[in-house]
């Protein structure tokens, strides 16, 4: 099972020392400043290590935004906002719109920033994983995994965080719930995207299949769609990715059909599904081709040289093929009958 999946960067962030002279004025006081601090550099520098696996990831963001909720929520359990939310100022940088931060004073700030980032790690360990030769089935489930535990960060932000932003979401940026939207349906198509190439692997019924490539095509549909009003410099290139994966996926829902049809010996609708998945499977190639060549922030890669995509395009041809000698087979024999 080897996949391809698009990913967009990683938010950068300005350093923060936490020094708060004046106002921390007792030693526990200073330990949990320099706790943060340390957790901070922490959870920073494991982003962008390949030897950090989940069990890693979910440690060191667990101790950090432990310890930054008490710089939001008030001791004794009132509704009343903790003074320290607002004492410091937080910069984070646009995975889409490029390296200009956004500043705030406000730690719900640096919360969803902070979740925001935890959340890509996740897809981008996935696609790591999935972009091996031989995936076992643990590994299969890790990525399943993976992709579920980061759209429920971006839905659990969305629902619970955000909205407590004092400062409104400016348009277009990583926290507006269009993109939010779109991330949370993107891991669902792609988490579907495992449990298809399990199936196949399995050898299960080709109904099933087709039906799951369908859906997977929709969620990829659906996806884009939250993106439409974006601007094209910024999206165009995620838009891409999730309009081929769309198209590529309809090609699957009906070679696959065809296979059931054929199975039933309507050889002649067969045939109809396999031309149509011919069609889609045109489209995502000529997309794979407008990936490569369109500019903006995202993975460098060209689609159409995947195993993934090759694999498809043979599928296609030799069920094609088969139908075709069958429904010649059967009209031999009609003709015989008669």
């Amino acid at each position: 099972m080897t996949h391809w999946f698009h990913r967009n960067p990683l938010k950068a962030t300005a350093p923060v020392s936490f020094n708060y002279y004046g106002v921390a004025t007792t030693p526990a006081a200073t330990k949990v400043c320099n706790d943060l601090r340390l957790s901070r550099t922490r959870l920073l520098e494991l982003f962008t290590d390949t030897s950090c696996n989940p069990e890693m990831m979910k440690n060191a963001a667990d101790l950090y935004f432990s310890l930054l909720q008490g710089f939001i929520l008030s001791l004794d359990d009132s509704s009343q906002e903790c003074k320290l939310r607002y004492i410091q100022n937080f910069k984070w940088t646009d995975t889409l719109q490029g390296q200009v931060p956004s500043a705030q004073q406000d730690a719900v700030f640096e919360l969803v920033s902070m979740g925001f980032n935890v959340a890509l790690w996740y897809t981008k360990y996935a696609s790591r994983l999935t972009g091996k030769e031989d995936i076992t089935e643990d590994e299969a489930k890790d990525v399943h995994r993976s992709l579920k535990i980061a759209a429920g960060i971006f839905k659990h932000l969305k629902e619970s965080h955000i909205p407590k932003l004092i400062t409104p979401v400016e348009k277009g940026r990583d926290l507006e719930a269009r993109l939010i939207d779109s991330y949370i349906v993107q891991c669902q198509a792609e988490a579907q995207e495992v449990t298809i190439a399990r199936a196949i692997e399995l050898k299960h019924n080709p109904g099933l299949i087709a039906a799951l490539a369908y859906e997977t095509a929709n969620f990829y549909q659906k996806s884009d769609q939250t993106l439409s009003s974006l601007d094209p410099t910024y999206a165009g290139k995620w838009r891409k990715y999730l309009n081929l994966k769309s198209c590529f996926y309809m090609a699957y829902a009906y070679c696959y059909h065809g296979q059931t049809l054929l199975a039933s010996d309507k050889c002649g609708e067969a045939i109809r599904s396999l031309q149509e998945s011919e069609k889609f499977f045109a489209k995502a190639e000529a997309l794979c081709k407008e990936y490569g060549e369109t500019k903006g922030p995202g993975t460098t890669a060209k689609p159409s040289g995947h195993l993934f995509f090759r694999k498809l395009g043979n599928l296609i041809k030799n069920t094609l093929e088969k139908c075709q000698r069958e429904n010649g087979f059967m009209l031999n024999q009609n003709q015989m009958k008669k």
